[in-house]
């Protein structure tokens, strides 16, 4: 046997012994942990017996106590269904709760509160509607709870006279706190919306407000866990078709160009059109001037022309030729 084929297999027993020694250790320390974890002491907590949504009443056929251990009570919780079902009021549920799920203070109303936006909303923010439809709201893919990016889509007058369209991303990673009149999240089936109330800052509320008169808002649906922001750019005409700048002036130049024309042939127009107003305006003014006075009449003298048939002659000439000679001979003429 060789020395290789030896050195391999110790190195694959005590690798081996190794292994077992540490899985024993490990699953020492497991039984330990255990072992305290039974030994500490244990509570109770309220938990949701059946689905909650937004605006359902808390109400005690409605929650179950469960043991829990009393070192690891999540913040808000409630121990006991007496604490949470008060005399002081009913309360509602902010936002879906499932079964089983525990009651924390952040996801319901207090004592005789409403389930309202103004109980949602995070401290500084404020709530602002955009109006959308079909198309600028995804089709109806947007719900509550749902994050989405804001684009503004605006034309303006360049510095050359012609007009240019662009788009640019105006807010990003936007909390959408209800569509239409719905803030239940637990809402599962698309609904074309005529509007969208977003949760903003102050600052985007104002930015919101002015670009709804400045331009056409259209949102764009978010991954749910993408709630980082990311470098956007500006997207105008010739991003689309990869024309230059230069291209670009060239086709505005002689839009222009046509357009002066045509302003050109339009105001021709419209003084021929002047013209014939006036004319016509003389001529009403014409019509509406007296009558000339009327010629004097004057006596016309006719002349008539007799024609007379002249007398034949009493005599006539007859020519006769003798030879090379003529002779004439005047001889009466018979009637």
């Amino acid at each position: 046997m060789r020395a290789n084929s030896i050195i391999m297999i110790m190195l694959a027993g005590i690798f081996g012994v190794l292994a077992v020694v540490l899985a024993n250790m490990w699953l020492s320390n497991q039984r330990n942990q255990m072992a305290l974890a039974s030994e500490k002491p244990e509570t109770t907590i309220v938990v949701a017996a059946e689905p909650l949504k937004f605006g359902d009443q808390i109400s005690a056929d409605k929650l179950r106590q469960i043991p829990w251990p009393a070192g690891a009570i999540p913040q808000g919780a409630f121990k006991t269904a007496q604490e949470l079902v008060s005399k002081e009021g009913a309360r509602q549920a902010l936002q879906a709760i499932g079964v089983n799920e525990p009651i924390l203070a952040s996801k319901i109303t207090g004592p005789g509160q409403r389930a309202t936006l103004s109980a949602v909303l995070a401290d500084g923010m404020k709530a602002v509607s955009i109006r959308v439809n079909d198309v600028l709201g995804v089709a109806g893919f947007v719900f509550p709870g749902d994050r989405v990016d804001i684009l503004l889509t605006r034309t303006v007058r360049s510095a050359e006279g012609g007009d240019q369209s662009f788009v640019d991303v105006l807010l990003q990673s936007i909390k959408v706190l209800a569509v239409d009149q719905v803030a239940d999240e637990s809402t599962e089936s698309p609904t074309v919306v005529k509007a969208v109330t977003l949760e903003v800052s102050t600052k985007d509320a104002q930015k919101l407000t002015l670009a709804a008169g400045a331009g056409q808002l259209s949102l764009a649906l978010r991954q749910v866990a993408a709630n980082q922001g990311e470098n956007t750019a500006r997207i105008t005409l010739s991003d689309l078709t990869g024309e230059t700048p230069e291209t670009v002036a060239a086709r505005q130049a002689a839009q222009d160009a046509d357009r002066q024309r045509n302003d050109q042939q339009f105001d021709g127009l419209l003084k021929a059109v002047e013209k014939v107003d006036s004319r016509l305006d003389e001529l009403s003014k014409a019509k509406q001037a007296p009558p000339p006075a009327a010629p004097q009449t004057q006596e016309v003298v006719k002349e008539v022309v007799r024609y007379l048939q002249p007398e034949p002659p009493s005599h006539a000439t007859v020519g006769v030729f003798r030879g090379v000679e003529r002779v004439t001979y005047d001889v009466p003429r018979v009637n």
